[in-house]
């Protein structure tokens, strides 16, 4: 079964990023996860805009961009002058006035727009953007910080996603609280990608090929 799995670098050992980056990309993952957050919109620091660099060039591959700030258009091309084609930018539209301004930004700059949906979001609040995002990442906890409890009525809100996303040309990516038997559940039914962070990918202690590929030999 086709799937991409996404490391959530906000989890990774920063005694060695550069060894991390090299043996998780030799290791078959599929992208680079990068949280960016404020302290305001969500109550939390994590990564910043160096790691993105530095993240992206260390790697070919491509980096999930997903900023957890206030109003990211007010410095939205600080990150978008940094990324390549391929690249993905996720705003939270709750974070911003006029968010199709930023998505508008991004597509612009040649990158792939998306949207984050944090658990207590509606579908029905961003159906507009959904029209012209090509990636919509549903999280499956509060956001803001790892190691996080599923909220179960998330579920619910993926299945709504997964009915009108062929006619409204999305991809689903599933965030937070992502175990075995989440991609189990959710990657027949259409989720395109799933970030992983301590619960499948890090703290394992066993080499991340390993990891990745017990993942992708996943009983359907």
């Amino acid at each position: 079964m086709n799937f991409e799995l996404n490391a959530s670098m906000m989890c990774a050992n920063y005694g060695n990023l550069e060894e991390e980056v090299k043996n998780l990309a030799e290791g078959g993952i599929d992208s680079f996860h990068i949280d960016i957050m404020d302290g305001r919109y969500v109550p939390n620091y994590a990564m910043s805009l160096n790691d993105m660099r530095y993240i992206a060039h260390a790697t070919d591959k491509p980096l999930d961009v997903h900023l957890m700030v206030e109003h990211p258009n007010n410095n939205i091309n600080l990150f978008l002058k940094n990324l390549r084609k391929g690249d993905t930018v996720y705003i939270h539209p709750e974070a911003e006035y006029h968010p199709s301004t930023t998505l508008q930004s991004i597509i612009d700059a040649g990158l792939i727009p998306g949207i984050a949906i944090n658990p207590g979001t509606s579908v029905e609040t961003v159906t507009e953007m959904l029209r012209i995002v090509e990636k919509v990442l549903v999280m499956s906890v509060n956001p803001g910080n790892a190691g996080q409890m599923y909220l179960p009525y998330v579920g619910k809100k993926i299945t709504k996603l997964l009915s009108i996303k062929e006619d409204m040309g999305f991809e689903i990516y599933w965030d937070g609280a992502c175990s075995a038997d989440k991609i189990q559940e959710y990657a027949p039914k259409g989720v395109k990608g799933f970030v992983l962070g301590t619960t499948l990918l890090f703290g394992q202690d066993r080499p991340y090929e390993e990891t990745l590929k017990k993942i992708h030999n996943l009983q359907f």
